[in-house]
């Protein structure tokens, strides 16, 4: 069946700027895509992956240039149209949605979940002043888990003290952006262990995989941007405990639930991220999180307004009903 693809382009203010290793994010800009046959529409989001360049122009130009195709295309067909990356995950997103109402079942049954459930998140707190950020975990009082950002320059550990100073029950993990060395990691090593932090996240840089060889760590290491999807799996094996799949590293739901079986089979973890943006690109990724040890969906929470319906939020708990994406209806 013919189905007619569109894109459009959407900004989502922050309600105050994020910082990480690198890079400073004011808001969240979002390509999003529709897919409709005439008698129903599905849509998806995405905002791209800002380490590899991606623009909301250049997505929506390379869903263009496929347009005519994808237009008789199921999901499974995307690979050979479209690489992994954000516009073959909104592009993804809207044809589960499509799929969704046409055959009314809600995304969740399709992807063979028997139910879905209230998943714990992790609150992510922006890299900055020690003092800042401690005022941060203490506003995030619901927050069972927190992850702090941290930026490999000699201030992190005041920043982990900080917070968990002001937070001592919840379970809390870093993120370093690939801003680690493995210097830097050992000398912030006996913080991280006293401070009993319970994950670290890409300590070291895409392509510097090899410094991972041998470190012995007391925390478990999960990867980010060293996986984007399932052919970046094999060669953390041994060097993390945990993948984190983002669908708009992958290319989409379909992908990523592919991950899956692969990153335990590898002996490693699942756990789903989402590179910001607003409830529509993190609904999909609630229902890969029904599958995930690790749930790190907080985007929308940073946002000055979301969409309605939206996620919600409560007691460091996400929900995402049906109406939110991935429903029945129209």
């Amino acid at each position: 069946m013919n189905v007619d693809i569109r894109t459009h382009i959407e900004h989502w203010p922050y309600i105050r700027p994020f910082h990480i290793t690198g890079h400073t994010f004011d808001g969240s800009a979002a390509l999003v895509v529709s897919a409709d046959d005439g008698s129903y529409r599905g849509v998806g989001e995405a905002a791209g992956v800002y380490y590899r360049n991606e623009t909301m122009a250049g997505m929506a130009a390379q869903i263009a240039a496929v347009a005519d195709a994808a237009a008789y295309a199921g999901r499974h067909d995307l690979p050979s149209l479209l690489g992994p990356g954000g516009a073959r995950n909104a592009l993804d997103c809207a044809l589960w949605d499509l799929e969704a109402k046409r055959s009314g079942r809600p995304v969740w049954k399709l992807a063979g979940l028997r139910h879905v459930r209230p998943l714990l998140t992790t609150y992510t707190i922006g890299a900055d002043d020690p003092a800042v950020m401690a005022v941060r975990a203490g506003e995030y009082a619901s927050a069972r888990a927190l992850k702090l950002k941290l930026l490999g320059d000699g201030g992190d550990a005041e920043r982990v003290r900080a917070v968990r100073q002001v937070r001592p029950e919840v379970w809390l993990g870093v993120d370093a952006n690939q801003g680690f060395t493995p210097d830097s990691y050992h000398a912030l090593l006996p913080v991280l262990v006293d401070a009993r932090i319970a994950l670290i996240e890409q300590p070291f840089a895409i392509g510097r995989e090899q410094d991972l060889d041998g470190l012995d760590s007391p925390i478990p290491l999960a990867a980010d941007e060293s996986v984007q999807d399932r052919h970046d799996i094999e060669k953390m094996r041994g060097r993390v405990e945990v993948i984190n799949i983002k669908l708009d590293k992958c290319g989409g739901l379909t992908e990523a639930l592919a991950m899956i079986s692969l990153i335990r089979a590898a002996g490693m973890r699942p756990m789903v991220g989402n590179m910001m943006g607003s409830s529509l690109s993190t609904a999909p990724g609630f229902v890969l999180g029904q599958l995930c040890d690790f749930v790190d969906l907080d985007g929308p929470t940073f946002l000055a307004r979301d969409r309605e319906p939206a996620v919600v939020y409560q007691d460091g708990y996400i929900s995402c009903s049906e109406q939110v994406w991935g429903g029945v209806r129209n």
